[in-house]
C-alpha cells in the first residue's frame, strides 16, 4: 500500500488548507505532523468502519478529518491556521496495527507535505 499526501502550501495565519491522502483499503487513518527539530506528533485519526474521529487538543475545533471511501481518500481540512501549525504533515495507515494516537500505532506512511503558516 502506498500513501500519497498532497495539499500543503504557504498560507497566512487565519487561512485554510485541505490536505488529501489517497490510500486504498479498509484501514484506520491518521494525520501526524513534525516541526523542525521536534518529534512527530498526532493530529487526527479516523476509523474505517464507522468514521469515528479523534483530534489532538491543539487542533480540536479548527481541523476536521474525513474520508471518502469511494475515492479512497482521507482529508484534513485545516481552518484558522496558526504559525505554530507549521510542519510537515504525514498521513498514515494502520494496516497491520490497530491505529491510535501514537506514530508506532501506524505501520504505513506517506511522504509528507509541507504546511507553512505565516504570521
Amino acid at each position: 500500500v502506498q500513501l500519497q499526501a498532497s495539499g500543503g502550501g504557504l498560507v497566512q495565519a487565519g487561512g485554510s488548507l485541505r490536505l488529501s491522502c489517497v490510500a486504498s483499503g479498509r484501514y484506520a487513518m491518521g494525520w501526524f505532523r513534525q516541526a523542525p527539530g521536534k518529534d512527530r506528533v498526532f493530529v487526527a485519526t479516523i476509523t474505517w468502519s464507522d468514521s469515528n474521529t479523534y483530534y489532538s487538543d491543539s487542533v480540536t475545533g479548527r481541523f476536521t478529518i474525513s474520508r471518502d471511501n469511494a475515492k479512497n481518500t482521507v482529508y484534513l481540512q485545516m481552518n484558522s491556521l496558526k504559525p505554530e501549525d507549521t510542519a510537515v504533515y504525514y498521513c498514515a495507515a494502520a494496516i497491520r496495527t490497530s491505529g491510535g494516537v501514537h506514530p508506532w500505532e501506524f505501520d504505513t506512511w506517506g511522504q509528507g507535505t509541507q504546511v507553512t503558516v505565516s504570521s
